[in-house]
């Protein structure tokens, strides 16, 4: 089954596209002919990678029967100096919060993500070196 997303210009930078019925403005900065009216699109791939292995890590964490009072994943990505560029460093840091979280769940949960489910891991896993960490915050 094919994906299919509508990004259509909106003038000058800017261009709006449509993903599951919902729109997204994405833009340039004014030094580049923008207005900054939405963000980049390479920053949104992390944001991708982001949601896409997050969601995995919690329905696992709820079947598991794990319930974290806090989690967030940050991902932070390194471009490339040449063009064209792209990031060939991303690292994810999935950050826990709660009473009671056994690490070797929270271990389980990242590794499956990462290493079965989660397919925006697989796709940039092919073109940069992607790294993790899980860090349990008192």
């Amino acid at each position: 089954m094919a994906e299919v997303v509508k990004v259509e210009w909106a003038g000058e930078m800017a261009f709006e596209a449509e993903v599951n019925d919902f729109k997204i403005m994405l833009d340039a900065e004014p030094r580049v002919g923008g207005k900054n009216r939405g963000p980049r699109p390479k920053p949104l791939t992390l944001v991708s990678l982001g949601g896409c292995t997050g969601m995995d890590v919690i329905s696992i964490l709820t079947k598991m029967r794990v319930k974290p009072d806090y989690f967030n994943v940050e991902v932070s990505g390194e471009l490339t100096d040449e063009h064209p560029k792209y990031f060939h460093k991303i690292h994810i840091r999935y950050i826990f919060r709660g009473k009671d979280l056994p690490m070797e769940k929270l271990e389980k949960a990242v590794t499956l993500s990462q290493d079965r489910y989660c397919g925006v891991s697989e796709m940039l896993r092919k073109s940069s070196e992607l790294t993790y960490e899980i860090v349990v915050e008192e």
